[in-house]
């Protein structure tokens, strides 16, 4: 096997009592050839003063304030290896996970993205026993090109520092869109890296994800955040955009004519019906988001008929629910904390799972 160089790129912005942890677990890995870039986003706080400690053994790329994306792309620039990944600056990785993805790259060469799962932690590094995604969630695998065309938002993905990325096949698809992703680049980057090769994950933790109470993209999964809700919507709206412009331009031929996922409809059934005013998707109705919902539940074939089922009828009652109960649906769905004992009844549900790398026949 030829030896695979690692380069692991730091995105900081204000993140000055945490990047310095960041950059030791990056200096810690075990693999023999990391690069580390660290690209400070213009920050204002303390982190030029921590940057200064480290910069006899890292890269550091100072720039003006652009977002996330921004600060990524300038990030892949000065890449010069074979495999990249990204850390935020609030997260941490473990000390084997260069090594580990740098064995699967350098074993599955079709390989062109290595997720794996992060344990949750605290503004001050400690443990709450939570894991994104949770075990009973299975990371996808495979060819998941023709499911991430047809319903993208309802396949598990992680966010930013859970991933690992060849770094010949993300240079076709960058630079990653800056105006419209200022913040949450990784919407971009899990959902568009599938359509150049194979997803191989791992099945461990690689890495420390932190909450705390700043996170671009988080909530507490207590309350109904409606702003949370659209923000998603809004995300939603323009990785469609660029899954169609980049899977036409590799030539890839989507099964279906758009692209229609269960949460990205739930989201916006959930949003019109709480807040219609301030609804982001111009031209939705309950009557149409109705029948999208259900169109994408029977086109979900990872899942069997009677998860399927269960959709369409979450659907329909929230078409039609008074606020009360429309709230309690809308949370059931949102977050599994909030599900009680129906959370095993759809495990046993998601355990007979189709794979999302093989196409089915028709549609029903």
């Amino acid at each position: 096997m030829t030896p695979i160089r690692v380069d692991i790129v730091i995105d900081n912005y204000n993140y000055a009592r945490f990047l310095g942890e960041a950059i030791a677990s990056a200096l810690a890995q075990t693999h023999p050839d990391v690069h580390i870039v660290v690209v400070d986003d213009g920050s204002t706080d303390e982190s030029a003063n921590v940057l200064a400690e480290y910069a006899d053994r890292v890269e550091v790329v100072h720039k003006e304030n652009g977002g996330q994306a921004s600060a990524l792309n300038a990030g892949i620039a000065h890449c010069r290896g074979d495999v990249v990944i990204f850390l935020d600056a609030d997260d941490v990785l473990h000390p084997e996970i260069a090594a580990r993805v740098a064995d699967v790259f350098g074993r599955e060469p079709a390989t062109v993205q290595v997720p794996y799962r992060l344990e949750v932690v605290d503004a001050s590094g400690r443990r709450n026993g939570l894991v994104k995604p949770p075990p009973d969630m299975e990371l996808p695998a495979g060819d998941i090109a023709a499911a991430k065309l047809t319903f993208p938002f309802d396949i598990v993905t992680v966010g930013t520092s859970g991933n690992a990325f060849r770094v010949e096949p993300l240079r076709r698809v960058a630079p990653i869109p800056e105006t419209d992703f200022a913040d949450c680049a990784d919407w971009y980057l899990v959902n568009v890296m599938p359509l150049l090769g194979r997803i191989t994950p791992l099945d461990l933790l690689g890495g420390r994800y932190r909450v705390h109470g700043a996170n671009a993209y988080e909530t507490d999964g207590i309350g109904l955040d409606v702003e949370h809700i659209r923000k998603t919507i809004r995300y939603g709206l323009v990785t469609t955009g660029a899954l169609e412009r980049v899977s036409t331009e590799l030539g890839l031929t989507p099964r279906y004519p758009e692209i229609l996922s269960v949460s990205d409809i739930a989201n916006r059934l959930i949003s019109l019906r709480l807040d219609p005013a301030h609804h982001p998707r111009a031209g939705d109705t309950v009557r149409h988001l109705l029948r999208d919902g259900i169109r994408a539940s029977f086109r979900r074939w990872d899942s069997p008929l009677l998860m399927k089922l269960v959709f369409v009828t979450w659907f329909l009652l929230v078409a039609v629910a008074p606020r009360p109960l429309l709230v309690r649906l809308a949370l059931a769905f949102l977050y599994r904390e909030r599900r009680g004992g129906l959370n095993g009844i759809i495990r046993r549900l998601r355990n007979r799972h189709l794979r999302l790398d093989v196409t089915p026949g028709r549609e029903p």
